[in-house]
């Protein structure tokens, strides 16, 4: 690059430094074989080209001002894409026993982080896993409940036990009896609350909750496991001392993953039969996040459990229409738990169809393909409205053996246990991100170096003239973008508008009808009891969600569920979450420029210059715009 020198005109060498940065970005994109090494590259150009712009002096007022938001968009490109680039999140339903943990463990190829039943054991908290970017260490971020926020919990846990009457909620029973005894230890369960104020380890908890976030920092693996334990595992037969019940979410962060979680979130979403509602509205916020949702399931009940298609029934409105999901995989874990003989009688396997092959083996993978062709035929057996609903969501089905993966001489190959499978899930999400992080910091790069092309001493009657017919004739094409804009987003807010009231009107005459059948006298239920179940749900401003997920009762979404069936096309034609349609509101945001096909110029033309910026800069706006969409979507 030529050096600067303040006797020639001013941006001449400028003009040159772009053009030439411009060329060795071009090159790199050529020549370089991955995304964040062309992502590397630009960022190592642009801080040249940084630099070389701010030793130019001597300017007029315009071209100072134009020297000030070149630079400031420079140093602000990284930091725009981070405060804007947002994690992929897997949302990972189970429950506790079905191998959540291992499977984690697995993946990360990491055998004793996470203990077994350390996710899902504890029923209310939200543990997510991430990448440690920061340094070495086992991280764990751990926020707590303020002292004034578990008090009224307290209140209502020792409300729920003193309950002694035949209609209790023998549920919430032992639920409010779980967490009283593992923090305060035995028997605490049996006292008088003003009883338990008095006791020194009800002090120690107090004290223990002045600060709202604990933070485990380990560089040793085992050293971590043992002291977050504590806030993510609980075991009845040693209760005291377990603080999971004070938690409201934990974070955990794994060093030296980056190719598998450096843009991903693991998140543990277990089931919320809690009689907390702060908890539910966080598991609800949390779940709308969630771009994929894995369903871990012990193979041997992967069809006969009702918990994962319980939860896929129940929580499909929020991870489709309501939220951003993309993609659903079933995961049957624990494929190497299997008695070979009782199998092939099962089966009806011969020794003839094994040969000389590993019995062991050959039983794994032939119940893995079985099972995979039973979930699957499950799938499409669902009711129509779930079927409907999950239409652009696609669905997997994997097989996986966590302590196969580990095992040496295993029965099963490494890729056989379906571990890599997920690993390589990851990996292509992670590169997928790295891709349209470079593209977009590349367009942007290339957008500045363009806008450092109309640095030119050039101020002639001719161009003035020139610059001002471009601007009008912009800013007109954007006066009449936006008008196209307002007249769709009109016709998009009338038919939403006809389909909400119809189901209004649907609502209003069948909400009696509706609850009865399917709340207050369901044919399904044995009545012996249910008294009990109509009562939580009174108690719990209309919700009801057994922890095991066989029974989930939702009052209003079911006196909803006719507005949500009346706008449910519409607004998925409008807000879909895979791709656009005709209607979608991101094809008409992607469809406004200011930029007219028929505007063509020369290429060493300073109005070409200004054209290219123009673009670069309408399709980041696009691209944030369409993120703002996606999250005000959820909260409709």
């Amino acid at each position: 690059m030529a050096s600067y020198s303040p006797k020639r005109m001013p941006f001449h060498d400028e003009s040159s430094v772009s053009h030439n940065s411009a060329s060795a970005i071009t090159c790199a994109e050529s020549s370089l074989t991955t995304d964040m090494a062309i992502m590397v590259q630009t960022k190592k150009i642009m801080d040249g080209v940084n630099a070389k712009i701010q030793t130019v002096k001597n300017i007029d007022q315009p071209m100072t001002t134009l020297k000030s938001y070149i630079v400031d968009v420079i140093s602000k490109m990284d930091q725009i894409d981070k405060d804007n680039r947002r994690k992929a999140t897997i949302g990972i339903f189970g429950q506790s026993g079905h191998g959540k943990s291992s499977l984690i463990n697995a993946i990360l190829g990491e055998e004793d982080l996470l203990p077994p039943g350390s996710l899902g054991a504890c029923t209310a908290v939200v543990t997510q896993v991430e990448a440690n970017l920061d340094d070495s260490n086992y991280t764990a971020e751990i926020e707590l409940y303020s002292k004034e926020e578990w008090d009224k919990m307290l209140q209502v846990l020792f409300r729920v036990l003193s309950d002694d009457s035949e209609d209790r909620d023998d549920e919430m029973f032992e639920s409010a009896k779980e967490k009283i005894t593992a923090v305060y230890g035995e028997d605490a369960d049996k006292k008088k609350i003003e009883e338990l104020k008095k006791d020194k380890k009800f002090a120690e908890i107090s004290n223990f909750l002045s600060d709202s976030e604990k933070i485990i920092s380990k560089r040793e693996r085992s050293d971590f496991a043992n002291e977050v334990a504590c806030f993510i595992q609980y075991s009845v037969a040693s209760p005291g001392g377990w603080y999971w019940p004070l938690v409201k979410s934990v974070k955990i962060k794994i060093p030296n993953c980056d190719e598998l979680l450096k843009h991903i979130v693991l998140l543990d979403l277990p089931g919320i039969g809690d009689c907390n509602k702060t908890r539910e509205d966080l598991w609800r916020s949390k779940l709308r996040e969630c771009s994929s949702v894995w369903i871990v399931s012990d193979i041997n009940r992967a069809i006969t459990d009702k918990d994962p298609w319980g939860i896929l029934k129940h929580c499909i409105q929020d991870l489709g229409p309501g939220g951003e999901c993309k993609n659903i995989s079933f995961i049957c874990t624990k494929t190497d738990d299997i008695h070979p003989g009782a199998y092939m009688r099962c089966s009806r396997l011969t020794k003839d169809e094994i040969g000389n092959k590993d019995q062991t083996a050959v039983c794994i993978l032939h119940r893995n393909k079985t099972t995979k062709e039973s979930v699957k035929k499950k799938i499409e057996s669902l009711n129509p409205g779930t079927k409907k609903l999950m239409e652009k969501i696609s669905t997997e089905v994997f097989t996986v053996s966590s302590k196969a993966f580990f095992k040496q001489n295993s029965n099963l190959e490494p890729t056989e246990t379906e571990i890599p499978k997920l690993q390589e899930v990851l990996k292509s999400i992670n590169r997928r991100i790295n891709q349209e992080m470079a593209r977009g910091y590349v367009s942007d790069a290339k957008g500045v170096l363009s806008l450092i092309q109309i640095f030119s001493p050039n101020t002639n009657e001719e161009m003035v003239e020139t610059k001002a017919k471009v601007h009008d004739k912009l800013a007109n094409n954007l006066k009449n973008a936006l008008t196209e804009l307002d007249r769709q987003f009109e016709k998009m807010y009338e038919d939403l508008d006809k389909c909400l009231s119809e189901g209004v009107q649907n609502s209003v005459r069948l909400c009696v009808a509706t609850a009865q059948k399917e709340l207050i006298a369901p044919d399904d239920i044995d009545n012996r009891g249910f008294h009990k179940t109509l009562k939580a749900l009174c108690k719990n401003k209309g919700h009801y969600w057994s922890k095991n997920w066989c029974m989930i009762l939702d009052l209003n979404e079911c006196l909803a569920r006719h507005m949500q069936e009346s706008i449910n096309e519409e607004f998925n034609q409008i807000f879909p979450v895979n791709g656009k349609t005709e209607k979608s509101l991101q094809k008409h945001l992607d469809n406004v420029s200011i930029i007219q096909s028929d505007n063509t110029y020369c290429r060493s033309s300073m109005l070409y210059h200004i054209q290219n910026f123009i673009k670069t800069r309408e399709n980041k706006l696009k691209v944030l715009l369409g993120r703002k969409v996606i999250n005000r979507k959820k909260e409709i």
